[in-house]
C-alpha cells in the first residue's frame, strides 16, 4: 500500500529507540512489557504487546518500522521500508524529559530523518528518492509530554498556557516544513488525547476524576493544531494530511467502554497501589490477567487492546475521528 512509513513521536508509537540511550529512565525493555508481544519479552514499547505503531505498519502491509538507533549499518538498505525516530518521554519541544534525563525530542528526530534523507538521494538518486517518499507515510504522534512537562512546572515565571500551545504548534509547524522539504508529502498527524484521565494524574485526585486542567489544555492545542494543518495544506504544494481526534475518540471509549469490550477505564493493569497507580509498571509491581478489559496498561499508556482499536479508526474511521480523510484515503491519494 506504501513503500516505506516513519514514525516520530514519543512513547505511544517508542518501538526501542530508548533501549539504546544509556541514561534515559524512560524505558520499557525490562517485565511486564511485552508479555503479549509474539515473543513474549518486553522490547522497549510501553506496552502488554504490540503499540499504535504496529498496528498502523500491519494495516499499510509493512514489517514494523525499526527503530533508528538500533540499526548498526545506517546505509539505504535498511531505510527502505521506513524507520522509526520515535523516543519516549519526547516532546515538541527540548527538554520535556528532565525528569527521565534522557530523550530523543521532535527536533533531533527530524534531524535524523534528514539524515536518512541524505542517504536515500545519494543511494537511489535524487527523483527515485523523491518518489519513494513522496508516496511513503510519515506518521506524527507527539505533544502530550510537553503538556505534562506544563503542568508539572512549578516554574511561576513560566509563559500562559496560551502562549505555550502557540510556540507548540509554531514549532511544530517548522518541523513539518523541514520533512516537507525532505520529501514528505503523505501525513498522519494526532491531536492529543484527554490525558488527564490517564491513571498517572487520577490516582492524584480524591474522587479518581480525570484533571480537567490537562485535558482543557489539550483540547485548546488540538484546535490549533487543525487549523495549522489547513494552513499548511494550502502553502505547500503536493501536502496531503489526515489529523486524527485522538481525544474525541479516547473519551468515546472511557464513556462508553461496553461499546469497545472494554469494563475497566480508569485503573492501570500493570503497578501497584490505588489504581494501580502509585507504582509504574516496573517488574515488582503487579499486571493483571484480563488484559483485554482495560484501557490503560500502565500510568501513561494504552494496552494492546485500546491501541488496535485506536489504529482502527485512525485507519478506516468516520469524518467524526479522521479529518479530513482516514489514513487509507491518505495512502491512496
Amino acid at each position: 500500500m506504501v513503500p516505506a512509513m516513519f514514525i516520530f513521536g514519543d512513547s505511544l508509537v517508542d518501538v526501542g529507540n530508548n533501549n539504546h540511550l544509556p541514561v534515559s529512565i524512560a524505558k520499557a525493555n525490562f517485565p511486564h512489557n511485552g508479555i503479549d508481544f509474539p515473543t513474549k519479552k518486553a522490547t522497549g514499547r510501553f506496552s502488554n504487546g504490540k503499540n499504535a505503531a504496529d498496528f498502523l505498519a500491519e494495516k499499510v502491509g509493512l514489517p514494523s518500522s525499526p527503530p533508528y538507533l538500533s540499526l548498526s549499518s545506517k546505509n539505504a538498505s535498511a531505510f527502505m521500508t521506513g524507520v522509526s525516530f520515535a523516543s519516549g518521554g519526547a516532546g515538541i519541544f527540548n527538554g520535556t524529559d528532565q525528569t527521565l534525563r534522557q530523550s530523543m525530542p521532535l527536533t533531533q528526530q527530524v534531524g535524523d530523518y534528514e539524515s536518512v534523507y541524505g542517504v536515500l538521494v545519494q543511494k537511489l538518486g535524487s527523483s527515485p528518492a523523491q518518489k519513494l517518499l513522496s508516496k511513503s507515510l510519515f506518521a506524527i504522534v507527539i505533544g502530550s509530554n510537553d503538556i505534562f512537562g506544563y503542568s508539572n512546572s512549578s516554574d511561576r515565571n513560566k509563559s500562559t498556557p496560551q502562549e505555550y500551545g502557540d510556540l507548540m504548534i509554531l514549532t511544530l509547524k517548522q518541523l513539518v516544513q523541514r520533512i516537507y522539504a525532505h520529501g514528505g508529502r503523505k501525513f498522519f498527524i494526532s491531536g492529543v488525547a484527554p490525558i488527564g484521565c490517564t491513571p498517572s494524574r487520577r490516582v492524584r485526585i480524591q474522587s479518581e476524576a480525570c484533571n480537567e486542567e490537562i485535558n482543557s489544555m489539550a483540547v485548546t492545542y488540538n484546535e490549533r493544531l487543525k487549523s495549522m494543518l489547513q494552513k499548511l495544506n494550502s502553502e505547500l504544494k503536493g501536502v496531503s494530511y489526515s489529523y486524527f481526534d485522538a481525544y474525541a475518540m479516547l473519551e468515546n471509549i472511557i464513556q462508553k467502554p461496553a461499546t469497545y469490550g472494554f469494563t475497566e477505564v480508569k485503573a492501570a493493569c500493570c503497578g501497584l497501589g490505588t489504581l494501580k497507580a502509585k507504582v509504574p509498571c516496573l517488574p515488582i509491581a503487579k499486571y493483571c490477567s484480563n488484559r483485554k478489559d482495560h484501557v490503560f496498561w500502565d500510568l501513561f499508556h494504552p494496552t494492546e487492546a485500546a491501541a488496535r482499536i485506536l489504529v482502527d479508526t485512525v485507519f478506516d474511521g468516520p469524518s467524526q475521528y479522521t479529518y479530513p480523510m482516514n489514513v487509507r484515503q491518505l495512502i491512496a491519494v
